[in-house]
């Protein structure tokens, strides 16, 4: 693994073509989009339940590759009561074919964003592409010794013994996923604050399981003065609003995961608060509208 790749200093982040970070105001917290770049995968993985023709459609309308297109890699620090709070970690550099990813730590950098002074992270699930940024060599380091890492206790439970019979990921996938989880644990399973069901991180910030993706992924939500915010994690993909129905590749459960996510699209759908998510293109921040027995992403207008 290679450090050189995702810290750098903030003055070569600065000659980036574009900063890759987008902030919000929810009330009285502060929120920060950051892209962790891209990942190529294979178009079949968006929709894999879905029947040729109608997924080939879809892609083409969407104006995306038959075979492949990049997905997006969204994380979220979240600043409330004095806590910064980190929201997944992103992909790390454990596997360089991947040559558009693992640009976190160069982005915090950029932002201005001291690793030291990181109070929290939360993970909304322990695959790889959410827990890497933590395993590059000489992160853990520059954290804090009393660091807090929020996962559901089921999604820990889960990868001793992950079950990937109801994947449908490229070959070698769930090999590297379950080498990740496991060198995440081994490494930081001191700095575990497990929860159940909810628990409140900081005032207004409140992670709860929801289940489907993982057995423990979880949801992130934020309220402060009326508004409020939801990082979905991986339970919205790109073709998740019009076709909630269609399975994703790296669903463990994608039946029980199509009914949380139509639940947790109706539900934002009636409070009006703004979605992010992992794998929406950045900066992802958007509405949901119902659109018949489907929905709408309702992208806000970029705020200067």
């Amino acid at each position: 693994m290679n450090v050189e790749n995702t810290l750098r200093s903030a003055e070569s982040g600065r000659e980036e073509l574009a900063p890759s970070r987008y902030p919000l105001k929810i009330g009285d917290i502060d929120v920060l989009v950051i892209s962790d770049g891209v990942l190529l995968l294979p178009g079949a993985m968006v929709a894999y339940n879905a029947a040729p023709a109608v997924r080939a459609a879809w892609l083409k309308d969407m104006f995306l590759p038959a075979d492949a297109f990049d997905w997006a890699l969204n994380v979220v620090v979240v600043r409330s009561g004095g806590q910064t709070i980190l929201v997944d970690a992103g992909f790390g550099v454990e596997f360089p074919g991947f040559t558009k990813s693992g640009r976190l730590g160069l982005r915090l950098d950029a932002a201005g964003i001291d690793l030291a002074s990181v109070t929290d992270v939360v993970l909304t699930h322990m695959h790889m592409d959410h827990i890497g940024g933590l395993l590059v060599d000489g992160v853990k380091e520059q954290l804090r010794p009393d660091l807090r890492i929020h996962v559901a206790a089921a999604e820990v439970k889960f990868w001793e013994a992950p079950d990937f019979s109801h994947v449908n990921m490229p070959q070698g996938f769930p090999d590297a996923l379950l080498a990740s989880a496991k060198h995440f644990v081994k490494k930081y399973q001191s700095q575990f604050r497990l929860f159940d069901e909810t628990q409140e991180v900081a005032p207004g910030v409140v992670v709860q399981r929801t289940g489907g993706h993982t057995p423990g992924h979880s949801v992130v939500r934020v309220a402060s003065r009326g508004d409020r915010l939801t990082f979905a994690g991986d339970l919205v993909f790109q073709g998740g609003f019009e076709h909630p129905d269609w399975f994703n590749g790296f669903e463990h459960d994608p039946e029980e995961a199509t009914r949380v996510r139509i639940r947790l699209l109706r539900e934002l759908a009636g409070t009006g608060e703004l979605l992010v998510a992992t794998h929406l293109p950045f900066p992802s921040v958007c509405h949901v509208a119902v659109d018949g027995d489907a929905f709408r992403c309702v992208p806000v207008n970029w705020d200067f």
